[in-house]
């Protein structure tokens, strides 16, 4: 008998109930889809290895690496190129390095002299009184430069969002922690830097993948569940019983259990409580998704002039460009090109341009080239082009979300043994979601 029925097979889902199991649960995973892995999904093509995903995560141990050791997959496991410590933000029509050290940082053409010195201003700024978005918290403790060309294009890369409609406290947590802990970016960066050297050497994030790619992981964790997880068998009811327990109808069958994990994007979430409780599916249809369009390009090494040396590139929205930014795939591990070619990532759509979506593979390849060609040097077309398309692609952490994350969790207190698991909640990297898995299977009741 089954003891815990989790209902998604992204990694958010397989890894609860692989942490589950460990600790004495018996599994079962249903997921609709004919593959697990949900938005992690790696393709070949042509020599090429693409993610029309996540294309990496950050490890600093704990939950991640005892994942990844335990079902197997540790020695599959690659480091990013140390060059991927280099990130590029175009401005004036071409890519610029961000400053890496105190030194680099006085000379960077990214930001005036002003807009230097505003910095010295920071650790005189008061707390907030009340919720900001990303953009406002910028602009009062850093400056309207500091978020054009350094805080913009990074909401672009992580979110694909809008930093007007972010908020900060939900989207950059660890920042506002500072704000909120020392009352200044700058005394907690210091003081949490002294810190850590007085108490010893603290784990150092890794940006990790696997030699077959992102999607090597859940491949892996499903493996190891074995037949708990039924494939392209989709949820369509959720029922609790008199006597507490609950029932999954799927694919013509029904499942019983004590409790039920949904580990699925908001809307599908809402679809199934909706008969529960309309208001709680309310909170998660608020919960915005854009669409994102993942573009691969492959190229002959001399047909790229730039040398790619670096994790890749943002185009802040000042630069006034279609494309939000493009990672240099090929540098960043080894395997996803063949020899004498590179293989780039580029992104456009998301929160500022959701119209995108409606244009056709062939506007959107061209309205990137157009971008890509201009800004590294690009000679000739593409021996590989992929288009793949997130209709809703990143939740999106607005002002408000994390009151209406108390709402959904007050509703859910009125369902027990009904849990929620996914990255419109907690935190959207892939470490985030395994950290956060590992915590719901230790807290389960």
């Amino acid at each position: 008998m089954t003891d815990t029925l989790v209902i998604g097979a992204g990694i958010s889902g397989l890894a609860t109930a692989w942490f589950l199991r460990e600790r004495g649960h018996t599994v079962r995973v249903l997921e609709a889809a004919s593959e697990p892995g949900g938005c992690m999904r790696t393709l070949a093509r042509d020599g090429f290895l693409i993610e029309a995903g996540p294309n990496s995560t950050l490890s600093k141990g704990g939950a991640f690496d005892e994942l990844v050791r335990g079902v197997g997959l540790a020695p599959e496991q690659i480091e990013a190129n140390r060059l991927a410590r280099r990130r590029f933000i175009v401005k004036g029509g071409a890519p610029v390095a961000l400053p890496g050290s105190p030194i680099a940082f006085l000379r960077t053409p990214l930001f005036s002299m002003r807009g230097k010195l505003r910095l010295l201003l920071e650790p005189f700024q008061g707390r907030a009184a009340e919720e900001e978005s990303v953009a406002a918290f910028v602009r009062r403790r850093l400056g309207q430069e500091f978020l054009d060309w350094a805080i913009d294009p990074f909401v672009s890369g992580v979110y694909a969002g809008d930093p007007d409609k972010l908020s900060a406290r939900a989207a950059t947590a660890k920042v506002y922690a500072l704000e909120a802990e020392y009352g200044s970016l700058i005394r907690g960066a210091l003081a949490r830097a002294l810190r850590g050297k007085a108490s010893g050497p603290q784990p150092v994030g890794k940006l990790v993948s696997f030699r077959g790619g992102m999607q090597a992981l859940p491949f892996a964790i499903a493996t190891a569940l074995g037949d708990a997880v039924q494939l392209g068998v989709g949820a369509e009811r959720l029922t609790r019983l008199a006597n507490g327990r609950w029932q999954a109808h799927a694919g013509g069958a029904v499942f019983e259990t004590d409790r039920v994990v949904l580990a699925v994007g908001a809307e599908q979430a809402a679809q199934l409580l909706a008969p529960l409780d309309a208001s709680l599916a309310s909170e998660l249809r608020a919960i915005h998704y854009p669409p994102v369009m993942s573009v691969a390009l492959g190229f002959g090494r001399s047909q790229v002039r730039h040398p790619l040396d670096g994790f890749g590139m943002l185009i802040p929205r000042r630069e006034r460009r279609n494309t939000l930014g493009a990672l240099f795939s090929s540098t960043l591990f080894p395997g996803r090109a063949p020899d004498g070619q590179v293989l780039l990532t580029a992104f456009i759509g998301g929160a500022r341009n959701e119209a995108v979506a409606g244009f056709d593979d062939g506007v959107i390849l061209a309205t990137v080239l157009t971008d890509l060609r201009a800004l590294l040097g690009i000679a000739g077309d593409p021996v590989l082009a992929l288009v793949n398309r997130w209709p809703r692609a990143i939740p999106q952490y607005e002002l408000g979300h994390l009151t209406r994350i108390a709402r959904i969790d007050a509703g859910l207190s009125k369902l027990p043994g009904l849990y929620t698991r996914a990255n419109w909640r907690d935190g959207i990297s892939v470490a985030d979601c395994v950290t956060n898995a590992q915590r719901l299977a230790t807290n389960v009741v």
